[in-house]
C-alpha cells in the first residue's frame, strides 16, 4: 500500500477498525506478560504477574506509537510538499534502555551472592515480546513466551549438573590439632571444593583455636555432606550463615 493510500485509509471510517486490531496487539502482549510473570511469581521473586504484564503490554503500545502514530506528521509533509522522514526504530531503541534500567532494580547482591539475574533478563525478554507483538508479529511473540516459559521450568528442575556452585562459609572451631588450616583445604580439595578464604581466630575460653572457611561447594553436595569431611578431626563444625 502507497503512503498516501494508507494515510487516506487512516482518516476514513475504518480507522475503528485499525484500533481494534492495536487493542487486540496490546491485549495478546499482555496475555503473553503475564504468562512469564506467573511462573516468576510461582517462584516467589520480586518482578511477578503485574510487572511482566504491565512491561509487555506498555512495549506493545510504545511499539505501536513508534510504527503507526505519525501519519499525520507525513500528511502534512506531503500537503505542504514537504519530504518527512521517519526512524520507527528510534522508539524501539529507547524502550531496550530503558527496560534495562527496570531490570537493573531487581539485581541485589547478598552474603557474596548474585541474585534477580534471571528476573531482570525475563523483564527485557518481556519487553522484546510486547515489541513484536506490537509490530505485528504475532507468531514471533507468542512462540517465543511459550518457548521462554517452557525453558524457565524445565531449568528451574532438580538438574544439579545445571546448577552453579554457591560460596557457603562453614564455622569449624574448638580445634587443637597443628597443621588443621593446611589439612582441611587439601581435604575439601579432593572433594572439589576450592577454599577462597579462611578466618582464624582464637577461643578464650576453651583455649583452642576457631576456623571460618569460605568456599566455593557444588549444589551436588549437601551440608551433611560437607560437615563429614571433617569427621577425621576432633573439632566441632557447622554451616555458618
Amino acid at each position: 500500500m502507497k503512503m498516501s493510500n494508507f494515510i487516506n485509509y487512516l482518516e476514513s471510517d475504518k480507522i475503528i477498525l485499525f484500533d481494534a486490531v492495536f487493542m487486540l496487539r496490546i491485549i495478546i502482549a499482555g496475555i503473553c506478560g503475564f504468562l512469564i510473570g506467573y511462573e516468576r511469581k510461582n517462584r516467589a521473586k520480586g518482578a511477578g504477574i503485574r510487572t511482566h504484564f504491565i512491561v509487555a503490554a506498555s512495549a506493545a503500545l510504545m511499539m505501536i506509537v513508534s510504527k503507526y502514530a505519525f501519519f499525520d506528521v507525513i500528511k502534512m509533509g506531503i500537503d505542504f510538499g514537504n519530504g518527512v522522514k521517519l526512524d520507527p526504530s528510534r522508539v524501539a531503541a529507547s524502550i531496550v534502555s530503558g527496560v534495562g534500567f527496570l531490570g537493573a532494580g531487581t539485581i541485589f547482591v547478598q552474603k557474596q551472592t548474585v541474585t534477580g539475574l534471571t528476573t531482570a533478563a525475563g523483564i527485557w525478554a518481556t519487553a522484546g515480546i510486547g515489541m513484536a507483538i506490537g509490530a505485528g508479529m504475532y507468531i514471533v511473540g507468542v512462540a517465543t513466551t511459550i518457548f521462554i516459559v517452557f525453558s524457565q521450568v524445565f531449568l528451574h528442575s532438580n538438574m544439579l549438573w545445571l546448577q552453579n556452585a554457591k560460596i557457603k562459609n562453614l564455622f569449624v572451631y574448638e580445634v587443637d590439632e597443628e597443621g588443621f588450616r593446611d589439612s582441611a583445604i587439601a581435604t575439601l580439595k579432593k572433594h572439589g571444593i576450592n577454599v577462597s578464604k579462611v578466618n582464624v581466630g582464637h577461643n578464650a575460653q576453651t583455649g583452642k583455636r576457631d576456623y571460618t572457611f569460605t568456599m566455593e561447594v557444588s549444589a551436588k553436595i549437601n551440608e551433611e555432606e560437607l560437615i563429614d569431611m571433617f569427621k577425621q578431626y576432633t573439632c566441632k563444625v557447622r554451616e555458618k550463615e
